[in-house]
């Protein structure tokens, strides 16, 4: 099969990719061969059912590449496992809608369809629960969304809440100020503000309390308006503590609760406020619930296949 390549050079080379690299993970994936001659990619394969998919996966690369946009090797990945999935595939959609630019100006999108429901779900609901493995996005497409929020002046302030649990240590015990206490906890949430507001604006609005770091256990009693709340790693809270954190949203906020129930750390085996919620919420307006899976890992490819692994020997426990 034959597919005309419209366009420069320079749109051959996005669909490429660096030493290509796009068309060895396609080559990898499904048993074709391709090639590129005269503004015309070939498919060869002596199955015709691979032939298709390809195709219609080159048909929206080639579009994305037109369009200008650089095309790596993960989106690719992305890409195929997304059309595994049985995902209908809008990679232009993924493309063209920049959720926030980075300090240095780099556009961030999302970038599988789980990714990009994972973004409306926040924007159309008051609170949302998002549950997934490692290297999905979910803690750092909630700060995408929560700074584009603030910078466009809908919330006043940006709050970060994480249950302190991992180390077995009481706050109390921990050198510092509440600030360098917790910091140990949330500095996933530091690094992806550190990409996208710069290390010294972070701090700044840290100083200002427009961005806020909180322990869970500092939360009660509190009720928060106009602000953007990320609760992450919430399979480390109790159903108390989970009840508790719910009931702090004021007028005009908006809460993401994340986690990944298969990596509870609390101790003596507690209950997770995670796994029961979806339970006790279910039905209710303006609450919703979203599963990103392995198919959204967008880190290196390795990540993906120690979730596959993991997922596959647990199943087989």
């Amino acid at each position: 099969m034959e597919i005309p390549l419209s366009g420069d050079g320079f749109t051959q080379a996005r669909l490429l990719g660096q030493n290509d690299e796009n068309f060895v993970e396609i080559e990898s994936r499904y048993p074709v061969s391709l090639s590129i001659h005269d503004g015309v990619v070939k498919i060869s394969s002596p199955d015709p059912e691979p032939v298709k998919i390809v195709a219609k996966l080159l048909r929206e690369l080639i579009s994305v590449a037109e369009k200008g946009h650089e095309i790596k090797s993960a989106d690719v990945r992305s890409a195929m496992d997304a059309l595994a999935e049985g995902h209908e595939l809008k990679l232009n959609e993924l493309y063209s809608e920049i959720i926030c630019t980075t300090a240095r100006g780099k556009p961030i999108r999302a970038k599988t369809p789980g990714q990009r429901a994972y973004i409306k779900a926040i924007r159309d609901n008051f609170i949302l629960f998002a549950t997934g493995p490692a290297g999905t996005g979910k803690t750092y497409l909630a700060v995408c969304e929560a700074v584009s929020m603030l910078k466009a002046g809908k919330v006043n302030r940006v709050v970060l809440v994480r249950p302190a649990v991992e180390a077995g240590e009481s706050l109390g015990y921990l050198p510092g100020d509440l600030r360098e206490k917790v910091e140990p906890y949330v500095r996933p949430l530091y690094d992806a503000f550190y990409d996208l507001l710069s290390p010294e604006k972070f701090l700044r609005y840290a100083d200002k309390g427009v961005i806020e770091i909180v322990p869970l256990a500092y939360m009660r009693g509190r009720t928060l308006n106009e602000s953007f709340i990320i609760l992450d790693e919430a399979q480390n809270t109790t159903p108390k503590q989970m009840k508790m954190f719910l009931t702090r949203l004021g007028f005009g906020s908006k809460a993401v609760v994340t986690g990944d129930i298969t990596q509870v750390d609390l101790p003596g085996g507690a209950p997770s406020g995670l796994k029961s919620v979806r339970e006790i919420l279910s039905g209710i307006k303006g609450i919703d619930f979203i599963n990103l899976s392995d198919a959204d890992v967008v880190r290196h490819e390795i990540v993906q296949k120690i979730v596959q692994a993991y997922a596959k020997y647990e199943n087989e426990a």
